[in-house]
């Protein structure tokens, strides 16, 4: 009876300290839920409990990307990126030089055959070199380059650099001498040639006149620099360059070394012959005075 009498009050005890104790858990549960509601709405505990509790902001959405979209945008980024080195190798490429061009066989076949004629013509002419006559009249002549010359004999490609008619439509004015017209004759299926008249020399040299000092091109727009360069020999100005190439002077050969051979203009697209000149220039050779009306289309 004793025992069963001292269990019940120990029971009863312990009942209470349980309730008590899950109390205790519960305030401090509730206390720490608002404390942390207190922080993410900015309020501060000694705000005061009474203040107006401020609302949570809405958190922002981040818009989700679809995952093809991405590889997409890869895929593109590293082609772009492709592109662009491609791009500068083949810029790399061009500045160190031309790109190999590849001949054909009738290329190299046309070449050998006008090497063969040229060959042919040129021991003819030593053969039976003729009687070289001088014509009658002016000493003066401009020489103009209408062909191509790849593939010729080494002692043509030798003459047309003596010349100075590096490039096709370009033209001289050269003093009529035995070994001037051994030249010519020497050219004479890749040049045209005659006499220019005093309105044919000024119309070139105003037009497309240049002086070569130091190995560079300058214009001819001022006579100081006629007067400057040319003063030794008498000659001060433009008129007086233009009257002693006219007259092929004794100064003619400083003056022609002072100017840079004349590049002609010619319509890119001009109809060819079967041949390959231009027919409105016509066939090389000796023109005489024909050769002013070739400087007018040209000039």
């Amino acid at each position: 009876m004793l025992s069963g009498e001292l269990e019940r009050p120990l029971a009863a005890v312990d009942g209470r300290m349980r309730s008590d104790g899950g109390a205790s858990l519960g305030v401090r549960r509730g206390a720490r839920w608002q404390r942390s509601r207190m922080r993410t709405s900015g309020v501060t505990p000694d705000s005061g409990a009474g203040g107006p509790m401020a609302e949570p902001e809405p958190r922002r959405k981040i818009p989700l990307v679809p995952e093809n979209l991405l590889k997409k945008r890869k895929a593109y980024q590293a082609l772009k990126a492709t592109q662009a080195k491609q791009a500068l190798l083949e810029k790399r490429k061009h500045q160190k030089g031309k790109q190999i061009q590849f001949k054909r066989i009738e290329t190299f076949v046309r070449d050998s055959r006008r090497k063969h004629r040229d060959d042919v013509r040129l021991k003819r002419m030593e053969q039976k070199p003729g009687q070289m006559v001088l014509p009658q009249g002016p000493k003066l002549a401009f020489v103009v380059r209408i062909a191509e010359i790849k593939g010729v004999s080494l002692r043509v490609r030798r003459v047309i650099q003596m010349l100075r008619l590096r490039k096709i439509f370009s033209g001289t004015f050269i003093k009529l001498t035995p070994s001037s017209l051994k030249m010519l004759r020497t050219v004479e299926p890749y040049v045209a040639w005659g006499h220019p008249n005093l309105k044919s020399v000024r119309e070139l040299i105003l037009k497309r006149g240049q002086a070569k000092i130091n190995k560079k091109r300058v214009p001819l727009t001022d006579n100081t620099l006629i007067e400057e360069h040319l003063g030794k020999f008498d000659i001060i100005c433009l008129e007086d360059l233009i009257h002693e190439i006219y007259s092929a002077g004794k100064h003619f050969r400083e003056i022609t070394n002072f100017l840079w051979p004349f590049h002609l203009s010619v319509a890119r697209h001009a109809a060819r012959n079967k041949v390959g000149f231009v027919k409105e220039i016509g066939e090389p050779g000796y023109r005489g005075e024909g050769i002013n009306k070739l400087i007018r289309q040209l000039n």
